[in-house]
């Protein structure tokens, strides 16, 4: 559902303090080390027993580590109790960052959903985590694999948060099933621009409103036109709600470029936390 505006301001007004370790492993200057790959995380400080937890996935040339260290956006989850896990991509072929092997035209040297996965299921064994309350968030080409993630594997996260990124064409036919899930997307995105653009032969993001039909068709929703509408904050929200039991579909516009919006975190886990 949409959280209320009166909420949703005393949030923005919310003074987050929480702390930042370095980008290890809670504590560890180390990564958490899988067989296919690292991961970075931090717990919330003084919360007792099990904790939900955020998965953000960084964007193209980026690495998880930048999400735990000194980041305002990892700052404000912990400061509402939830642990921040930022896996890392593979290493590009140029050397210069980290990325996410997904794309519909590419074979995949690595299995992204199996890693990722395999990083929420260590992450609860090892660190107390609610597995079953884990929010899968991406930013940029991490919003693509987000997107891709809930498309293949609608059930491998409690619900899902891309921002400013989504399907690449051709488009998926259609998803595996419905899903809860939370799009962001700047109207002035000129990086991923909701009607999409060709980056090389072959690589064409797709359109981001068609993304948004191939979600209403999997939650089964009735009408193509969003149900309900509001505005919250800088963002102007779009619901559908006459849909499969158990789905929500929100698409949230805010009128920025290619960024996380101020004020995306606390509106997410205000949704986040209204679907329990």
């Amino acid at each position: 559902m949409i959280p209320s505006f009166t909420a949703l301001a005393v949030t923005f007004a919310s003074i987050f303090c929480a702390s930042i370790a370095a980008a290890g492993c809670n504590g560890d200057p180390e990564p958490c080390r899988l067989t296919d790959g690292t991961y970075h995380l931090v717990l919330p400080k003084g919360t007792a027993g099990p904790q939900p937890a955020v998965l953000l996935l960084h964007g193209y040339g980026g690495e998880g580590a930048e999400f735990v260290r000194n980041d305002g956006v990892a700052r404000q989850f912990l400061a509402r109790g939830y642990a921040v896990i930022a896996p890392d991509g593979q290493p590009r072929e140029d050397g210069k960052g980290r990325s996410w092997d997904f794309h519909p035209n590419r074979p995949a040297t690595r299995d992204e959903t199996a890693f990722l996965l395999a990083v929420a299921d260590d992450a609860a064994a090892k660190h107390g985590l609610k597995r079953d309350e884990m929010l899968l968030a991406g930013f940029s080409i991490g919003g693509s694999m987000t997107s891709y993630l809930a498309c293949v594997n609608p059930t491998a996260f409690a619900a899902f948060a891309p921002v400013a990124g989504s399907f690449w064409r051709p488009h998926p036919a259609s998803c595996a099933g419905p899903v809860r899930l939370l799009h962001t997307h700047g109207t002035a995105d000129r990086t991923v621009p909701l009607e999409g653009r060709q980056i090389m032969p072959g690589f064409v993001q797709g359109d981001v409103l068609e993304a948004v039909q191939i979600w209403r068709k999997a939650n089964g929703c009735k009408s193509e036109v969003a149900d309900r509408t509001a505005t919250l904050g800088p963002f102007s929200i779009q619901q559908w709600t006459n849909c499969t039991p158990g789905t929500d579909l929100i698409f949230a516009l805010h009128e920025g470029g290619h960024s996380i919006p101020k004020g995306w975190a606390p509106m997410a886990l205000d949704w986040f936390e209204a679907l329990k």
